[in-house]
This record gives C-alpha cells, structure tokens and sequence, in this order.
C-alpha cells in the first residue's frame, strides 16, 4: 500500500477507486447524521450537535463536501465551487447560518488547501471518509463524491444535493435562497 499523502496514488485513493454511486435517500425533514472532525483552522474536533438542536445558539448550517484529492490535486469540478462558497462565506454568516466544508483529506493535506486557498470557511478533516460513508455520497477515481445540504436550527435536513454530472454542486446562489426560505 502506498503510504505517501502528497502524491495522487495514496492509501485513499485505492479505497475509493471503483465507483459507488451516490445512494443518499434521507428524507427531507429527517435529522442529520451526527458527526465529530477536526477543524483543521483551530486544530479542535467539533460536533454537528456545537451548531444545531436545542441549544439557545443554535443555527442553520450548510454542509458542503468537497472533493479533494490532496493537496496538490483538486477536482476540476469541485475547485471552482469550493473557492465560490469560500468568497460567499460572509453572505452565509450575515443569513445567521455557518458553512462547514467537509474533505477526505488529512490534516496535513488541509492545511496546506487552507492556506492554498485562504479558506475563511471551517475545513473540517475527515480522512477516513467515515461521514462521507454515512451520508452515502458515493465515490468515484480516489475521492468520495461532493454534496450540499442545508439544515434547520435543529439540524433537520431541508435541502439536499448530491453529484450529478450535469449539476456537480449546489451553487451558491441556490444554497443561500434555501437558507432564506427556512
């Protein structure tokens, strides 16, 4: 097995080499998965359950999984979307919601796409692609596969968007008029 995490052909590329569909069938309105990662920012696991539920301070979130390859190798789809959601990061916070943004890539791979692409955006690190797994989004080529979804102030999924080859993601436009409508 290859150990190195900078080259394209690593440990997880080979786990998520041969195709898997997305098969995401959560019905709207059914809570989300909960789920602990790492910020890579701050360097502290963080809860789904720190943003929504019943807590006094609790607000919408976006989800947004991204498709990195390392940190040297974006997905040509998910690159664009990633840096667009990173420049409408502040229009997200002033709907009183926070983003998080979900990749395979391990710590030390995401701090270097942190700094790559002065992401304001919490990164959050899952590089066993555990929650990738339990929100069956799918993978194809060496990554899991992207996908948006938007949760209430109690974390009940109002909107959600998998890959498709003719919409690979959720544009921003489109997650910040869900956003205005719960």
């Amino acid at each position: 097995m290859v150990a190195a995490t900078d080259s394209l052909i690593n440990e997880r590329f080979v786990k998520n080499f041969f195709p898997i569909p997305p098969t995401n069938q959560f019905p709207l309105g059914i809570f989300a998965p909960p789920f602990d990662l790492l910020n890579v920012q701050t360097g502290q696991f963080v809860k789904l359950s720190d943003y929504v539920g019943l807590q006094r301070d609790s607000r919408p979130v976006v989800l947004a999984f991204t498709r990195i390859f390392t940190d040297r190798h974006y997905c040509p789809l998910c690159h664009p979307h990633i840096v667009a959601m990173n420049q409408s990061y502040e229009k997200f916070l002033q709907r009183g919601a926070e983003m998080l943004m979900i990749t395979s890539t391990d710590k030390p791979q995401s701090e270097n796409v942190v700094r790559d692409l002065g992401l304001q955006v919490p990164l959050l690190s899952d590089p066993t692609c555990q929650v990738f797994r339990m929100y069956r989004l799918g993978q194809a080529l060496g990554a899991p596969l992207p996908a948006q979804f938007v949760l209430d102030r109690t974390g009940q999924i109002r909107f959600r968007h998998l890959f498709s080859f003719l919409e690979p993601n959720a544009n921003v436009d489109r997650l910040l008029s869900i956003l205005d409508r719960i």
